[in-house]
């Protein structure tokens, strides 16, 4: 009974005695190695079994454990009578007597063949993917594996792209011109076996091709006529969607048995992951070299383009290195989501700009960079002309418009480097040029400005050392009432000597401040400083009403401004009213809700604002009637001819009926001659600020200004 138990099952049995020798194998067994119980009775089975390629310590590990009174499990591979190979998997349990001792062996085989081709299958294109494979490379690879496991095949896979479309990838034994008919054919629901296996998201199974009204369109294209039937699988990523199908053609009219669907589920997997593996490749390619905002080309790109492409040139060649003005500005007032957007803009203009072969790139934040093959200076002066105007027209964001402006550095090929970091760093010593310049033109390098940048970096190394020394100071412009000369106030101003550059002037340092993001501590450090010494003259009984200093526009776009601002008055003691803020009329004007909600907060501390160069750019009047403001300050430049030419004096008119009718102070700058001065008296401008009355003085000889005058009596004051 246990032999007819034994022969009935599919499973192989053998059965050995004591010394491990072969007494009993089953019919299971004699069908998968070939042998009879009379070929291997005596035997041990490592004779006759166990493959070359067997690992010398695993057959080892199994001899020993065979011996032993335990059962275990291994696969190992072997071979049958034809010396064929197949993978066995081994469960090994040993029958013990009364005695503990071993009086029998039972093995059981299972070929395992199949499920460790598939494994090895899996093993090796996952490998080959993580190596670097090429997703067609890989795709070849896996069909002609698959081809190899069932001889009675051919394999090809097929790709759906982002239009439902099918694009041929692998089919390494079917003919190229079949494949190539494939390619571009929209998937549908009777096209052929891959077209609607794609369409539908689940197998087509054509049984026969010469027959099957689905492949009726597509008989011209020759497939081999031994290939008879078609079995087709999408291949779907994580989500569902349908990125390809992986087809067996058959040689005989016949469907897939288990062998097939089991190798078929396993290759729609691998293909699934090869596929995704690419795209990840391509996505991290994208990253590496493309900017995710704008969606340019790179840095890295860029270095990787002039590598292959500008000793390829041979000819003339124009970098522009292309800056956003005043974009930290922007950012900081309107919000770093508009700042986005106008880099996103700025984008689309460059590609609007480029012409065939130009290639435009962004490096970081604002800076990008314009690469144009075949251009000489004339052609790059005219083409940056172009770029120029191309900024011209106002951006509209978020409901508002904001007109760019572009600063261009140009650098030529081969006139000012042979490479491309020479050339960019001239490009970019150019921009510096235009910057300092004052913005919104171009420049070509040229050596001269090699000095200049040189220069600039030693005034960068030297300013850090200076605030990080104290070394910076203040002086205060007297502002005094003009009927009478009595003292209004101080501006504060900002001063500079170095030891090796000796004094600097704020119109050198100050753009330099702002290139460096060093203008907000500067502007904190004034502050600072100015009240402190307010506090100084007050306790030494030195009358000075008011102190005016100068702030970034940054300040005005931090909400914690107010909140600092605060902290200086309290901790030097001093009267919110005895200090005032100077701010331009661009930021006042068009700063944006934010701007002026810190505005509105700090006019709430009780510290007064004034309106810097009022005049010189484009106030609306409606806006000025609200905004909280108590002065106004002339700008220089309407003062310098107010007393001969009849159009200056009008518009310094203007200015001043303006600021009477609003109830505000206005304060003229730039007041040099007895003339001007008779002018303001004659407007009735209430304060007049220049060098007719004093020079910028530090506090010790501004306190020598104000000791003088108080000996002299008021009717007897001069300037």
């Amino acid at each position: 009974m246990l032999s007819l138990v034994a022969n009935g099952t599919d499973q192989s049995v053998m059965i050995l005695d004591r010394e491990r020798r072969v007494v009993y194998i089953n019919n299971a067994f004699s069908k998968s190695f070939g042998y009879h119980l009379s070929d291997v009775i005596g035997q041990v089975p490592t004779t006759f079994l166990i493959a070359e390629q067997t690992n010398a310590d695993a057959l080892a590990l199994w001899r020993q454990n065979l011996w032993g009174t335990e059962g275990f499990h291994v696969d190992l591979p072997a071979r049958d009578m034809e010396g064929r190979h197949i993978w066995v998997s081994s469960t090994v349990s040993p029958i013990l007597d009364d005695d503990a001792a071993v009086r029998n062996v039972v093995v059981f085989l299972v070929d395992v063949t199949r499920n460790r081709l598939i494994e090895m299958l899996r093993r090796d294109i996952l490998e080959k993917l993580a190596g670097g494979m090429a997703l067609k490379d890989a795709g070849d690879f896996l069909c002609l594996q698959v081809e190899q496991m069932a001889p009675d095949i051919v394999v090809s896979i097929l790709l759906v792209d982002a239009e439902g479309r099918l694009r041929p990838l692998s089919g390494p034994s079917l003919p190229a011109r079949y494949c190539a008919g494939l390619d571009g054919v929209k998937i549908g629901e009777n096209v052929g076996s891959c077209g609607s296996a794609a369409f539908l998201g689940e197998p087509v199974l054509v049984r026969d091709i010469a027959t099957d009204p689905r492949w009726e369109p597509y008989r011209y294209l020759e497939l081999p006529h031994d290939l008879v039937v078609c079995w087709s699988s999408p291949i779907k990523q994580r989500n569902g969607e349908v990125v390809g199908t992986f087809a067996f053609y058959f040689r005989e009219k016949r469907g897939p048995d288990a062998w097939h669907e089991q190798v078929v589920d396993a290759c729609l997997h691998l293909c699934m992951l090869a596929i995704e593996h690419s795209e990840t490749k391509g996505r991290i390619a994208q990253l590496l070299h493309f900017d995710p905002l704008t969606g340019l080309p790179n840095k890295a790109r860029f270095e990787q383009d002039m590598a292959e492409r500008l000793p390829k040139e041979g000819r003339n060649t124009a970098f522009f290195f292309v800056d956003l003005d005043l974009f930290r500005d922007i950012n900081e007032v309107h919000g770093h989501s508009t700042g986005d957007l106008l880099l996103v803009e700025t984008a689309n203009r460059l590609r609007s700009f480029l012409l065939q072969e130009e290639t435009a790139y962004r490096f970081s934040g604002d800076e990008f960079l314009v690469v144009l093959p075949n251009t000489d200076a004339p052609v790059a002066s005219r083409r940056a002309q172009q770029l120029l105007e191309a900024f011209a027209s106002p951006v509209v964001i978020s409901g508002g418009a904001l007109v760019p402006s572009v600063s261009i550095g140009i650098s030529l090929f081969p006139d000012d480097g042979g490479d491309a970091g020479t050339l960019l760093r001239q490009a970019g010593t150019a921009l510096s040029q235009v910057k300092a310049d004052g913005r919104g033109s171009y420049r070509f390098f040229s050596p001269r400005m090699n000095r200049i940048a040189q220069d600039r970096f030693i005034i960068c190394s030297a300013l850090r050392a200076a605030l990080a020394n104290e070394v910076l100071q203040l002086h205060y412009q007297p502002q005094v009432i003009t009927n009478g000369l009595a003292l209004h106030g101080v501006e504060a101003l900002m001063r500079w000597t170095d030891p090796g550059l000796g004094q600097v002037p704020p119109a050198r340092f100050i753009p330099i401040a702002e290139d460096l993001g060093l203008i907000n501590m500067l502007g904190c450090w004034s502050l600072r400083r100015a009240c402190r010494q307010m506090t100084d003259w007050r306790e030494a009984g030195i009358v000075v009403p008011a102190i005016s200093v100068n702030i970034s526009p940054l300040h005005f776009c931090d909400p914690q401004f107010p909140a600092f601002l605060v902290g200086v008055l309290a901790e030097f003691r001093l009267p919110p009213e005895n200090l005032t803020l100077e701010i331009t009329e661009g930021v006042m004007i068009h700063g944006g809700k934010r701007t002026h909600d810190i505005i509105l907060a700090i006019r709430e501390i009780g510290v007064r604002l004034s309106m810097d160069d009022f005049g010189t750019g484009f106030s609306s009047l409606s806006g000025l009637y609200n905004l909280p403001i108590s002065e106004l300050k002339i700008d220089r430049s309407f003062m310098r001819n107010v007393d001969k030419d009849s159009r200056a004096l009008a518009l310094a008119t203007a200015v001043v009926r303006i600021g009477q009718s609003l109830g505000l102070t206005v304060v003229a700058e730039g007041v040099e001659t007895e003339e001007q001065h008779r002018v303001l008296i004659d407007l009735d401008c209430q304060v007049a600020q220049g060098y007719l009355f004093s020079r910028p003085l530090p506090a010790p000889k501004l306190v020598e200004w104000i000791s003088k005058r108080g000996r002299v009596p008021a009717d007897q004051l001069s300037v």
